[in-house]
C-alpha cells in the first residue's frame, strides 16, 4: 500500500507516471479510425461519433466523479479509472475481429462504440482525481507549476498512442497497436495502485447526481475556456488532420542514413499530432511555471491563447508541409501552455471541498467541445473545405481569451488578479 505520509513532489510524480502509462490508449485510435471508415463500411458521422462518445459519456459521469471525489477521497476512483481505461483499450482488439468470432456479434461500429464509452468513464474518473490530488497538495505559489506539470504527464502519453496508432498500425496492423496500448494503460493501474496515497478529505455531502455542478463564475468560465479549445483542438483538427493529409498528399518522405523513410497519411498525421502534443506538453509546464513566477494567471492565458490562434490561421493559409509542422507546433504549444494555468486559476478561486465538483464542470464542458467537434467538423469539412473550417477554428481561441477576461473580471474586480488576491 502506498505511504500517506509522501512527499508533494512523489505524489505528483506517481500521477504524471500513472497518468502517461495510459494516456497510449488514448491517442491510438486517432490515426487508425478515420481511415478503417470505409474499409469497415463505417459512416463518416459514426466515425465521428465513435471518436467523441469518450466525451460525451463524461458529459454525464465528470459530475458524479467530482462527488465521488469529495465525498470517497481520491485514491480509488484514480486507481478504478485506469483499470476502465485499460479494459476499454482492449475494446478495440475486439472491435477488430468482432465480424470474425461467433460469441463476438455485433458490427464493428458497435464495439469500437462501447469501448470509447468504457474509455470516457474511466477517464471521468482519472482526470479528475489528477487534478483534485495536485491540487491537495500544492501551494498556492507553485500550484501553476504542478498543474502543468500533472497535465503534461496527462496529455505526454497521448503522442505515444498516436506514434503507436499512425507507424504502428501501419507497419505491424492496427491490432498490434492496440494490444500495446491496452498492455501499458494496465501497467498504469498497476503503478497507481502501489505509489498513489489518498489526499482528499471527504465532505458532509453524500449525494452523487450527474448534474450536481459547480455553477460559480470561475467554474463557468474556466469550462468554457476549456469548451472552446477543446473544440478546435481534439474536434477538429485531431479528427481531420489525416483526411486533410491524404486529400493534399503531405506526407513524410526522407532519407535517413541512406534509406528511404517513407509513411503514409496514417503515419504522417499520427507523427504530426504528436507533435502537436509534445509542443504541449512542454509548454503547459513552462506555462504553469510563468503564472507562478508573473504572480498572475491572466496574463500567461491570454498569451497562450494568442500562440493557439496564431497556430489555426497559418494551418489555413496555405497546403505544404513545412506550414502544416509549424501550424501542429503552434496549436499544440497554445493548447499546453493554456492547460497548467487555467487549471491552476481554478483552484486559486474554487474552495478546497469543493475542488472535486469544480473539476467535474470543467471537465463536462470541455468534453461537450470535444464531443461536439467531430460530429460537426467532419461532415462539415466536406461542405467547407479544410481552410475555411480551421479559419473558423482560430476564432474560438479569441472568443475564449474574451470570455476568460470577463469572467475573472466579473468575479474579483480585476482583469488580472494576482495569486494572493484569487486564493481562497
Amino acid at each position: 500500500m502506498p505511504d500517506s505520509s509522501a512527499s508533494p513532489r512523489s505524489v505528483v510524480l506517481a500521477v504524471v507516471a500513472s497518468t502517461f502509462f495510459v494516456g497510449f490508449g488514448g491517442g491510438v485510435i486517432f490515426p487508425i479510425l478515420p481511415t478503417l471508415g470505409e474499409f469497415l463500411g463505417i459512416s463518416a458521422f459514426m466515425v465521428g461519433l465513435i471518436l467523441a462518445a469518450n466525451r460525451w459519456t463524461r458529459l454525464v459521469a465528470n459530475a458524479p466523479a467530482g462527488v465521488l471525489i469529495d465525498r470517497v477521497g481520491t485514491r480509488t476512483p484514480f486507481v478504478v479509472g485506469l483499470a476502465v481505461e485499460g479494459v476499454a483499450t482492449f475494446g478495440y482488439v475486439v472491435a477488430l475481429v468482432a465480424d470474425e468470432v461467433a460469441v463476438l456479434p455485433g458490427a464493428p461500429e458497435f464495439w469500437f462504440l462501447l469501448a470509447r464509452v468504457l474509455w470516457g468513464l474511466g477517464s471521468a474518473l482519472v482526470f479528475a482525481t489528477a487534478y483534485t490530488i495536485t491540487a491537495d497538495v500544492s501551494e498556492a505559489d507553485s500550484r501553476g507549476t504542478s498543474m502543468g506539470v500533472v497535465r503534461a504527464g496527462i496529455t505526454f502519453g497521448f503522442p505515444v498512442g498516436l506514434v503507436l496508432g499512425g507507424i504502428v498500425g501501419e507497419q505491424y496492423g492496427n491490432a498490434v497497436a492496440f494490444v500495446l496500448a491496452a498492455a501499458f494503460a494496465a501497467l498504469a493501474s498497476v503503478v497507481a495502485y502501489f505509489v498513489v496515497p489518498e489526499t482528499h478529505v471527504e465532505a458532509a455531502d453524500r449525494s452523487v447526481s450527474p448534474w450536481d455542478l459547480e455553477l460559480t463564475t470561475p467554474a463557468l468560465t474556466v469550462g468554457l475556456v476549456n469548451f472552446g479549445l477543446y473544440f478546435a483542438y481534439v474536434g477538429v483538427l485531431f479528427s481531420t488532420l489525416v483526411l486533410y493529409l491524404e486529400r493534399e498528399a503531405l506526407t513524410i518522405s526522407t532519407d535517413v542514413l541512406g534509406y528511404a523513410v517513407a509513411f503514409g497519411p496514417k503515419g504522417t498525421s499520427g507523427m504530426l499530432m504528436a507533435v502537436t502534443v509534445l509542443a504541449g506538453s512542454i509548454f503547459t509546464i513552462s506555462g504553469g511555471a510563468a503564472s507562478d513566477t508573473v504572480g498572475a494567471r491572466v496574463p500567461v492565458l491570454v498569451f497562450f491563447l494568442a500562440t493557439n490562434c496564431v497556430g489555426f490561421v497559418v494551418l489555413a493559409l496555405a497546403p505544404s508541409f513545412p506550414v502544416v509542422v509549424a501550424a501542429c507546433a503552434l496549436v499544440g504549444a497554445g493548447q499546453g501552455g493554456v492547460g497548467g494555468p487555467l487549471t491552476a486559476l481554478l483552484a486559486d478561486l474554487t474552495p478546497e471541498e469543493r475542488m472535486g465538483r469544480a473539476m467535474g464542470t470543467n471537465n463536462v464542458l470541455g468534453d461537450v467541445g470535444g464531443g461536439l467537434g467531430p460530429m460537426v467538423s467532419l461532415p462539415l469539412v466536406e461542405a467547407v473545405g479544410f481552410g475555411a473550417m480551421y479559419a473558423a477554428s482560430a476564432t474560438i481561441a479569441v472568443v475564449a481569451g474574451a470570455v476568460l477576461v470577463t469572467g475573472v473580471y466579473a468575479h474579483t474586480g480585476s482583469l488580472s488578479p494576482t495569486v494572493d488576491e484569487s486564493i481562497l
